[in-house]
């Protein structure tokens, strides 16, 4: 599943619009990309001007409102200035914040200033595409027996992986219902167990469905089965609630 990026800066005109166009032409076929901003505005002339001397394709790209995707969720966000970074703290609670500052190239509105933010903005995201594929092909494909047990060592990870073992798929509104949670709380769980192998994800729309990983070793499945056949108590109240939430269509997810 491609990971979700946005970038955020004030107006969405140049920096985060350009980091946009920028991720999507290298590295497309590995990011769900978007941008927004703060105080939107339109995207900047030179912003495009530069972005097509480079032979970046600029097709479909405008100035988005951040209250737009705020509801969306996002594997990153990436903010380009500090402005950004204070006002977008809690775009998606289950998201990786990092922080970039890059001045504003509109202030200068010199060709010179758009080229050389487009250069800064490119090796930057260069790096952050080589530092993302060295951390997915960190995934555990031994399952180191010490990992496993860890992630499965706290109660509430345990009783998730349980209950969507039982289920086939479920998505994060789901298990917050399920275990009367709040979802930020939820969503930190189920990355440890993501990074930890254990589960693995589906998008639908903009809700991010989790199973198990389909490659589980044979015996990790059965430590799966054991627990749950030998533990029903564990996830009886979790199923209840499902049961209670698929009665009431207006609380269902999409």
């Amino acid at each position: 599943m491609k990971r979700r990026v946005l970038f955020v800066c004030t107006a969405n005109s140049a920096r985060s619009l350009m980091a946009e166009a920028l991720l999507r032409h290298m590295a497309g076929d590995r990011f769900e990309v978007a941008s927004a901003g703060t105080e939107p505005g339109e995207p900047h002339p030179l912003a495009l001007q530069v972005l097509q001397e480079a032979g970046i394709p600029v097709d479909g790209l405008y100035s988005k409102s951040l209250s737009e995707l705020q509801g969306q969720y996002w594997d990153y966000v990436i903010t380009l200035c500090e402005k950004a970074a204070r006002e977008c703290a809690r775009v998606s609670s289950g998201a990786q914040q990092i922080a970039w500052d890059f001045p504003d190239p509109a202030e200068a509105n010199r060709h010179a200033t758009f080229a050389l933010t487009l250069k800064e903005i490119r090796e930057r995201i260069g790096l952050f595409t080589l530092v993302h594929q060295k951390e997915t092909s960190l995934k555990p494909a031994d399952y180191n027996p010490v990992t496993v047990f860890k992630a499965m060592a706290d109660d509430l990870r345990l009783a998730a992986l349980l209950l969507i073992k039982d289920q086939g798929k479920l998505c994060v509104c789901e298990l917050t219902e399920a275990f009367e949670v709040s979802q930020p709380k939820v969503s930190r769980h189920l990355a440890s167990l993501r990074d930890a192998g254990l589960l693995e994800t589906e998008r639908r729309g903009q809700w991010v469905y989790y199973y198990l990983h389909p490659h589980l070793p044979d015996w990790v499945v059965r430590v799966l089965e054991e627990t749950g056949r030998n533990n029903a108590a564990l996830i009886g109240q979790p199923l209840a609630r499902l049961q209670a939430m698929a009665d009431r269509p207006a609380v269902q997810c999409p």
